[in-house]
């Protein structure tokens, strides 16, 4: 019998438990001293949602699955069919292969193979590493084509901090929100405003989010997102490198209470393989510029 998410790979560390799945290298379980951090999945089930997964060589959504490089024209396979888009990247249900496993440790490989729509081979690679200082993730991409490659990251983390969203106060450090069509895909962008400003702390309520984010404020390199309960002082933060110019953030649907608020880091916004919008070009392989490593992370926050 294989697990729906295959081989199941647990890290340890300073109250820190993480585990990690064979399919997609998914990120399917993160807690603190008992407390989690992510809403995660089951062992028995399949990521729903994109929970804990990594999208690449791009996140969010290709329009038509269709995009120009290199004076080429690409079709990629639509697995977003109701949108009509091609979604989250080639390696989210891909079985990863294992590097290494430590106590506090797992990194991950897979090899995208040049295929229809995406015809660059790549080497991916990821390493999980738990501390004192919580969860970093470290994503890395090789172009081994001969030819320059379009590339992007995100991953699809699901924030928690054990009440529904409705009662915590979101910190988002973004200043632009991305203007989207009936398809999620951006046609424009404008400051925060109203409902979408997230600047300075406050109750998320009802409000409803489906959107991409970016002017990100990074201090010491970082920009950090925090969900918090002011009732306990308990919360959860979600860091992100200079290389992650953008989030997405999603609040699943009310029915059933909403337990998590998904916060995805991103290197580009949904779309970039059109718009051409932080997306980056690996230079061939063995050359100046072949590869790019980016982190992100995620830690507790207890009350002062």
């Amino acid at each position: 019998m294989v697990l729906p998410s295959g081989e199941q790979y647990e890290i340890r560390a300073a109250g820190y438990v993480a585990t990690v799945t064979e399919s997609g290298a998914a990120l399917r379980t993160l807690s603190h001293h008992g407390r989690d951090l992510v809403d995660g999945f089951a062992e028995t089930e399949m990521s729903g949602g994109g929970r804990g997964q990594l999208l690449m060589p791009w996140p969010n959504r290709i329009r038509d699955g269709r995009y120009s490089f290199g004076g080429r024209e690409h079709q990629l396979g639509l697995t977003d069919p109701t949108r009509g888009n091609a979604s989250h990247g080639l390696a989210r249900w891909a079985s990863w292969t294992l590097e290494e496993h430590t106590g506090t440790s797992v990194s991950l490989v897979h090899r995208v193979m040049a295929q229809s729509g995406y015809p660059w081979a790549l080497d991916l690679h990821v390493l999980y590493d738990l501390s004192a200082d919580g969860l970093v993730v470290t994503q890395t991409a090789t172009n081994l084509a001969t030819e320059p490659a379009p590339y992007a990251s995100g991953a699809h983390p699901y924030l928690a901090v054990g009440a529904t969203i409705e009662d915590l106060e979101l910190r988002l450090p973004a200043h632009t929100r991305l203007v989207v069509d009936e398809r999620q895909l951006p046609t424009g962008s404008e400051a925060v405003a109203g409902a979408y400003d997230f600047t300075t702390p406050r109750r998320i309520g009802d409000t409803v989010l489906d959107d991409g984010f970016g002017d990100l404020e990074h201090e010491d390199g970082r920009a950090t997102v925090t969900l918090l309960d002011p009732r306990t002082g308990r919360g959860v933060a979600l860091w992100v490198d200079e290389r992650h110019r953008w989030l997405q953030v999603f609040t699943p649907p009310a029915e059933g209470g909403r337990p998590a608020i998904a916060v995805e880091p991103m290197t580009a916004p949904a779309d970039a393989f059109n718009s051409g919008t932080d997306l980056v070009t690996l230079a061939p392989a063995g050359s100046s510029g072949d590869e790019l490593s980016v982190s992100w992370g995620i830690h507790a926050l207890q009350p002062a």
